[in-house]
Parts: C-alpha cells; structure tokens; sequence
C-alpha cells in the first residue's frame, strides 16, 4: 500500500498555495465575478482544512483537502475565472 510522505503532503501544499496566489492575482477572464469570489473562497477553505488536518495528524485528510482545493483552482482556470497559463501549476494550455 503506497503511503503519503511528509515530503509528499509537503509539496502538495507548496504547489496548491502557489497556485492560489497566482489564481488570486490573476485577471479574470470572464464577466463571473461572484463565481470567482466564490471559488476563491472554496479553495481557500480547503486549503485552511488541510492545514488543520495535516497539525492533526491526519494526512490522509489533509492530502484530499488539498487535491479538492486544486480541483477547484484547475476548474476556475478552465472556465477563466484566473487568466492563467503555467501548465505546472494548473491544468491548462
């Protein structure tokens, strides 16, 4: 059975916080406004979730946190809520 690191959950933080940064900062593309609000406050709470899981102990948890958050931000770059094109960030270009 393959286990998630601390090296692992680590770089899942590193990667889904750097791209909410860059989400946040990034031009929207489309004339949803609320939406992106909402996304962004999505993402957001997931990473919070994470966080509170990982200082729990609980990786398991905190590594789905992170991948629902990422879901989100991958999905708000499809749809242009965040004009972004890093292809090692998001599933884009």
């Amino acid at each position: 059975m393959e286990e998630i690191s601390k090296e692992k959950i680590e770089r899942y933080f590193d990667i889904t916080e750097k791209a909410f940064k860059e989400a946040k900062k990034a031009e929207n593309r489309t004339s949803l406004k609320h939406e992106r609000e909402d996304f962004l406050d999505m993402i957001e709470r997931y990473i919070k979730d994470a966080h509170h899981f990982y200082d729990k102990g609980r990786i398991v948890d905190a590594f789905a946190a992170l991948n629902y958050a990422h879901g989100w931000l991958d999905a708000g770059a499809r749809l242009g809520l965040w004009d972004v094109h890093d292809s090692k960030l998001f599933t884009v270009d």
